[in-house]
């Protein structure tokens, strides 16, 4: 594929005029439920990009490649904001309609099955999604930030979770910088063709090749003066998707220059990440891992085999390790296995703060989990939305990332984790991360997947979890009935009394002299009691000593 000269030059001339662009749409609002591009599946995206070293726009080229699942159907690309040149499909210019920021072409003469192509061709200054502004230390940078639906504001696409497909970027860029994307590098830099490019030596063209589908909220490119350095070899055999002869991926850090020494205590373990990860989890899912120092809005966002990290915080030196291996387990969870609506976000947020935090556990110690669970849970205590349950309905995606997505979520799992035990739980995740590998999926998937391999209905864990708000608040009393030698335990369920009384299975820590008996109990309703044998009059009763449940301070 190729851009059209005529505008991809003008890139390089001076004053060059533009066509009047369209207003952009609003960015994050929530898709409709159902089929989002019913009777078409997209398979690969062609993807040319056009960048200059001073300007605040650029040329594109997409080459959409798709298989119909219906009799003439229409193909509905989300895109706004810039100009459209044209519209081809299978090389012909075509009819379309572009309104409230979608591209529709109709494949008209289609039958069920068939595999058509359509390009679109297009340029402007966007309005979002890809940033084309000065780094943090002045220097012109080209960085893509698309979530959770920005990708529409600089590439044609279906712009939606659970619409995956492969990519081939080509991207033409000033000499002076590097360019990176998801995938592996399949050639360049090469000096750009000068018939396309203007004068021969000002441009390079990069070309990435993702061979694994990725959604098109991880589809970025990068582009700026930076510096590469790999920090190790990782998931050696455990990588399918990857291009090297010994394969591995190749873990690496890219930074703008005047921060190359401040960046590297937070990457110096990023390659152990990915080796736990592995482990802990299954085969590493994409052909690389690039750590991107970058202009997203976020601390960090988590790109199949890109993730870029907030430029500002790498540049303060602030060492940002907690950070990395969460966006490192989104590659696993969000970015292989994805939430197919954006309300199951937990399925990606959570998931990445837990097992985030469990690289520290393995590499730290039991207490620096205990640490991260214990700042998740004050952060929880202290929120805003504990009114709302962890999946809800919001207009807004912004809206989506709150602590129910993040550390609530993380502890739903570090509460099933308790109630089934290491075992059982680490090969539910196993198994469910193999199910749905390069797919998208919903929280009732993950629950089969934990049931069909514990054996148990958790029906009761998951909807008090996920579907209700709030947590457990506990009052525990304890009275030593001395003729009969029992201690009788009353464990009350305070909470806001528009929150369910909780299903609890809890330990109860036991201290009688030098003896501590530990009692597994069921908590269930707003009282429970129960009576336990002892010798002598306890000393302390401890609900919960190992601190497995999510729960407001204990009275």
């Amino acid at each position: 594929m190729r851009l059209v000269s005529a505008y991809l030059l003008a890139l390089l001339v001076p004053g060059a005029t533009l066509a009047q662009e369209p207003e952009p749409i609003e960015a994050g609002l929530a898709p409709p439920a159902g089929a989002y591009a019913p009777g078409v599946d997209v398979t690969h995206y062609e993807v040319e990009i056009g960048l200059g070293l001073a300007t605040d726009w650029f040329a594109g080229s997409v080459t959409v490649h798709l298989v119909t699942r219906a009799a003439s159907p229409v193909l509905p690309l989300d895109f706004t904001g810039l100009e459209i040149i044209e519209v081809e499909r299978s090389g012909r210019a075509v009819a379309f309609t572009h309104r409230a920021g979608v591209l529709s072409v109709p494949l008209t003469g289609t039958a069920s099955g068939d595999e058509v192509e359509v390009t679109v061709r297009y340029r402007g200054v966007p309005d979002d999604g890809l940033i084309l502004r000065n780094n943090v230390h002045g220097a012109p940078s080209a960085f893509v930030d698309n979530w959770p639906n920005r990708t529409r504001f600089w590439l044609p696409t279906v712009d939606h979770p659970a619409e995956k497909a492969t990519v081939r970027y080509v991207i033409h860029a000033p000499v002076e910088w590097r360019v990176v994307a998801n995938g592996h590098l399949a050639s360049g830099p090469e000096p750009s063709a000068t018939d396309a490019l203007g004068p021969a030596g000002d441009r390079n063209t990069w070309v990435w090749e993702v061979g694994v589908p990725i959604s098109s909220y991880n589809m970025v490119i990068g582009a700026a003066d930076m510096v590469v350095r790999s920090v190790g070899l990782a998931a050696c055999g455990q990588a399918p998707a990857s291009r090297r002869e010994d394969g591995c991926v190749d873990v690496t850090y890219w930074v703008f220059p005047e921060d190359e020494q401040r960046a590297e205590p937070s990457f110096r373990r990023a390659a152990e990440m990915v080796d736990y990860f592995t482990e802990t989890i299954g085969p590493y899912p994409f052909e690389k891992l690039a750590n991107v120092q970058s202009a997203t809005r976020f601390g960090g966002m988590e790109n199949a085999s890109a993730i870029f990290y907030s430029e500002r915080s790498i540049a303060s030196g602030r060492n940002i390790e907690g950070t990395v291996s969460h966006e490192i387990a989104h590659q696993w969870f969000g970015d292989a296995v994805t939430e197919a609506r954006w309300h199951h976000i937990w399925l990606s947020e959570g998931f990445a703060t837990y097992f985030g935090a469990l690289f520290f556990e393995r590499a730290d110690g039991a207490e620096a989990l205990r640490e991260r669970m214990e700042q998740s849970r004050q952060s929880i205590l202290a929120s805003d939305v504990t009114s709302q349950p962890i999946i809800t309905e919001e207009e807004s995606l912004f809206d989506l990332l709150n602590t129910n997505a993040y550390p609530k979520g993380g502890w739903v799992l570090h509460m099933l984790r308790g109630v089934l035990g290491d075992e059982t739980f680490f090969a539910g995740i196993r198994e469910y991360y193999r199910r749905h590998l390069h797919s998208a999926v919903l929280s009732e998937d993950f629950q089969a997947a934990m049931e069909d391999v514990s054996g148990q209905d958790l029906e009761w864990f998951f909807h008090q979890w996920l579907y209700e708000p709030g947590y457990p608040v506990f009052e525990v009393q304890d009275r030593w009935i001395e003729d009969r030698g029992v201690v009788e335990v009353t464990v009350r369920q305070t909470q806001d009394p528009t929150w369910p009384r909780f299903r609890i299975p809890a330990e109860l820590l036991v201290t009688s002299g030098d003896q501590r008996v530990r009692h597994q109990v069921l908590l269930e309703g707003s009282e429970t009691v129960f009576e336990l044998p002892l010798p002598r009059a306890p000393s302390s009763v401890v609900l919960d000593p190992g601190g497995w449940i999510l729960k407001g301070d204990v009275r």
